[in-house]
């Protein structure tokens, strides 16, 4: 247990699919590798709990909008960070490991692929999902309910724009439902059918694979700067873009005090009772 890649499995974010030391207990005819890095299962369950808020507020309404917008920006973020992830992340993190190109999607209906991390199937699952979400957060953005919640960037657009953006953010909700119910049937259905284990790998990271099993390259090299640039860079912008819809209530704030101070019209003098 003193392998430095079971002391931090950052580490192996330089890595991919490492393997770790030989005594870790792993079922016959396979060996454990560290699959998934931390950041990548630091974000997926991060957006699963954003876009829980994100469901859920919306649908209550109200004075919980404001809830709904810190969860879209929350989303905003974790979908930078994942896009640029896609490029500079662990091995398996990157689109190019797991694009579903139509010779994987026949190969794989076929039973002939055999690989780590999402199969084609899956990884058109992820894509979709992902496109997804961000024409999701895109149209929250700009739209406007015209009763409790208007988008940071609402003020950029004429309202006729943002009344669409609203229809179509209400329209792609009806989609995310349907990519999210069947993504988790198809969790279950590979747990509890196929006796795939899905879960465990996205919470510890490790995944027991059969012998012969091709693993993607691993990566040297790498530091943890490389992480500390990717999340700066998803905060910087949630940050301009809730700052951007601060500007247009900062401006109107000068009008609202001088309507205040006005002195009320002048109404024609009382005669003296004296």
């Amino acid at each position: 247990m003193s392998n430095p890649e079971l002391l931090s499995d950052f580490g192996a974010a330089d890595g991919g699919a490492t393997i770790l030391a030989p005594d870790l207990p792993a079922r016959a005819g396979t060996r454990r590798i560290l699959l998934w890095d931390l950041p990548l299962r630091v974000f997926h369950w991060s957006l699963a709990a954003a876009v829980t808020t994100a469901v859920v507020t919306g649908e209550l309404g109200g004075a919980w909008m404001a809830w709904h917008g810190r969860a879209g920006l929350l989303i905003v973020g974790l979908l930078v960070f994942r896009v640029v992830w896609g490029v500079v992340g662990s091995a398996t993190s990157r689109f190019a490991h797991f694009a579903p190109s139509p010779g994987r999607v026949i190969s794989y209906l076929r039973g002939r692929w055999r690989g780590v991390g999402h199969n084609p199937l899956g990884a058109l699952s992820v894509f979709a999902l992902l496109g997804l979400l961000s024409l999701q957060v895109a149209t929250g953005l700009f739209g406007n309910d015209d009763i409790a919640f208007a988008g940071p960037l609402n003020h950029l657009v004429d309202d006729a724009s943002g009344a669409r953006a609203t229809g179509w953010h209400r329209l792609l909700a009806d989609g995310l439902f349907v990519l999210l119910g069947l993504h988790l049937a198809a969790v279950a259905f590979h747990v509890a059918v196929k006796r795939h284990r899905l879960i465990r790998p996205m919470i510890t990271g490790l995944q027991d694979v059969e012998e012969g099993t091709p693993l993607p390259p691993r990566q040297r090299g790498r530091s943890g700067f490389a992480l500390l640039g990717v999340v700066a860079l998803a905060a910087a912008c949630v940050l301009a873009v809730a700052g951007a819809g601060e500007v247009p209530a900062k401006a109107a704030r000068p009008i609202a005090v001088q309507a205040t101070a006005a002195p009320p019209t002048s109404q024609p003098a009382t005669p003296s009772a004296w």
